[in-house]
């Protein structure tokens, strides 16, 4: 992977850091020549160099995504780029230069996510979708760690907006809920977001906002995320702040994962049914301890840093 460096993930290529059109460090010679580089991408035979030319160039020339995005044929290249390798990620057959070459492709997609011009275009073209399975990975290769932490490079720059509707778009997706998921997977990792209420509260405001979003567009995958990281928040660890969490998860529960809103998208999944058989066979252990606090409320559960979320 000698052509694809750590600092290749940076999500510094925002918009506070790009240059004004017509200044010194893009002369008219950058610009004809990254033109010439992604016309480049069109011809299979000057592709792969062209990839790598370009991940490297992000910073020079700071109009590359909206030459990328307009430029006829460029994203469905960088789509079938990334399907093309899908096979190999199962087979466990991924070759570092095929990993290689894709990292280049979700580095120029990092700077589309970067851009003002063509985020929302981005994420309204769904694209993380199409890299969600590099994140579903779990070997230990580095050719599947380089894919990942690209993957993650483009959440990142997405993230960093802090605009309304990327967030939106974020808690929403099945890339981001996947991300929580694999967090709370790793007792680490689910240690430290019950450790305070703050984290803890973010995290159950965040699943709720998913679940809202499903009301209007049911996801059967996704709505399998969510309730996946629910059970991973109501798992008992014998440990008595998992007990004031389990109490605490058992006073914000959305209503929808215990009534019937979602009955059709469950009838059909056995997983899901014994998914959610578990989580409120969690919550009713908790019923108890919760009553047993004598009307105190979540606050009395967690500590009073919840009052200032």
């Amino acid at each position: 992977m000698a052509n694809f460096s750590p600092q290749s993930f940076s999500t510094k290529n925002d918009a506070s850091s790009r240059a004004p059109l017509g200044s010194s460090t893009e002369s008219s010679t950058t610009v004809a020549n990254m033109k010439n580089h992604v016309g480049e991408l069109i011809n299979p035979d000057q592709r792969e160099n062209a990839l790598n030319v370009l991940s490297k160039s992000r910073d020079v020339y700071h109009e590359l995504a909206p030459l990328l995005w307009n430029t006829a044929c460029i994203v469905t290249i960088f789509l079938q780029e990334m399907i093309l390798i899908y096979p190999a990620l199962s087979s466990l057959e991924l070759t570092a230069a095929q990993s290689n070459r894709v990292c280049n492709v979700l580095a120029l997609l990092q700077c589309l996510a970067s851009h003002s011009e063509t985020r929302m275009p981005f994420l309204n073209a769904n694209m993380p979708q199409y890299f969600y399975p590099f994140l579903q990975t779990t070997s230990k290769l580095a050719q599947y760690e380089y894919l990942r932490l690209a993957s993650l490079g483009v959440i990142g720059a997405l993230a960093k907006t802090n605009i309304k509707e990327v967030i939106s778009f974020l808690l929403s997706s099945e890339v981001a809920t996947f991300i929580l998921h694999i967090i709370l997977a790793n007792d680490e990792g689910l240690e430290y977001i019950c450790a305070t209420a703050a984290r803890f509260f973010a995290v159950a405001r965040a699943l709720e906002m998913v679940l809202g979003s499903l009301e209007k567009q049911p996801c059967p995958r996704l709505l399998k995320l969510v309730v996946l990281c629910y059970c991973r928040l109501s798992y008992n660890h014998r440990m008595i702040y998992y007990l004031k969490v389990g109490i605490a998860l058992a006073s914000c529960l959305p209503n929808t994962l215990m009534d019937a809103t979602f009955i059709n998208l469950f009838r059909e999944d056995l997983i899901i049914l014994k998914l959610l058989e578990t989580l409120h066979d969690n919550i009713r252990k908790y019923q108890i301890p919760l009553e047993q606090t004598g009307g105190g409320g979540v606050e009395t559960i967690v500590g009073p840093s919840v009052s200032g979320i």
